[in-house]
């Protein structure tokens, strides 16, 4: 009996594991990079394999995040943690996916730039949607300003200078494969399901789309949960936000992110289970229309 358990151990420990890394703004194009590991493999070695692979600076630090709660919380590997020993403490469902071994829907490894201060450094995407001021982007609205020729497509479809079905089909195309899941029509909120975890609901973009007005930041459903929760602080009236879409769409998902946003900006920071009461309760919440 010991002998097999041995055996079983040591050949559990030879097994080789692919970890799916998310590099994110760190390697524009890459959506991500997966790297051969064993038991044993520690993040620091994951690290250099991604450093060669990937073409990165070496004289700077990175550091591997893991993923593995609702929101896309980050949780920080020491150089020593092993990512393959953190992934078997995952779900099943999560090891079992289809696409592959540590592809589960909320769990993930990101590659994240340390700062010289221990910070972490989140850059890319995040300083891209802020790199067009507040003024040239409502000339652009109001067709004072043109439209660059080749510039980044609107992130409100109203700015388009032809509203066309093809205009608007090409505009969401190419926003889409920047990543960009979620555009305006004014107050609407168009939202395509990507079938893809993206690093954009952790409390730093909860942070970010506190109290701002609606199309001040780039389209996200967290400023549309931010809109409806303090106009009902500041009117005193109930507030009501409507999800429609095919089945598949992602309605479910819009809505759990929703109520993720709206606990969050009432608990501030502190914990508290109405967010899984909630959400625990939305198979009996939802409404299907039956033909």
């Amino acid at each position: 009996m010991a002998t097999a358990s041995g055996s079983m151990r040591r050949r559990l420990e030879d097994q080789e594991f692919t970890l799916r890394v998310y590099p994110g703004a760190l390697a524009e194009g890459t959506i991500y990079c997966p790297v051969s590991a064993r038991k044993n493999t520690t993040a620091a070695e994951a690290i250099e394999v991604l450093i060669e692979r990937l073409r990165l600076e070496r004289t700077k630090c990175y550091v591997l995040a893991e993923v593995k709660e609702f929101g896309g919380e980050e949780w920080i590997l020491n150089p020593g943690d092993c990512p393959v020993q953190r992934m078997m403490l995952w779900p099943r469902n999560a090891l079992e996916n289809r696409s592959g071994l540590g592809s589960g829907d909320d769990y993930r490894f990101l590659l994240r730039e340390k700062n010289l201060d221990g910070s972490i450094h989140y850059g890319g995407s995040l300083q891209m949607w802020l790199r067009v001021t507040e003024e040239r982007r409502r000339m652009v609205e109001r067709g004072f300003l043109p439209q660059p020729a080749g510039s980044d497509p609107p992130s409100d479809l109203c700015a388009l200078p032809e509203l066309t079905e093809r205009a608007i089909l090409e505009s969401l195309r190419a926003r889409f494969r920047q990543e960009k899941i979620y555009t305006y029509i004014g107050s609407i909120l168009i939202v395509i399901n990507p079938f893809q975890f993206l690093p954009i609901y952790n409390p730093k973009y909860v942070k970010l789309y506190d109290n701002h007005t609606l199309g001040k930041l780039e389209p996200h459903i967290y400023a549309v949960a931010d809109v409806a929760y303090h106009a009902m602080l500041q009117r005193r009236r109930n507030q009501c936000i409507v999800i429609s879409g095919e089945s598949g769409s992602g309605k479910t998902q819009s809505t759990n992110f929703l109520i993720h946003h709206l606990t969050a900006l009432s608990q501030k920071g502190f914990a508290s289970g109405v967010e899984q009461i909630i959400l625990g309760a939305g198979p009996v919440l939802e409404v299907r229309m039956m033909d």
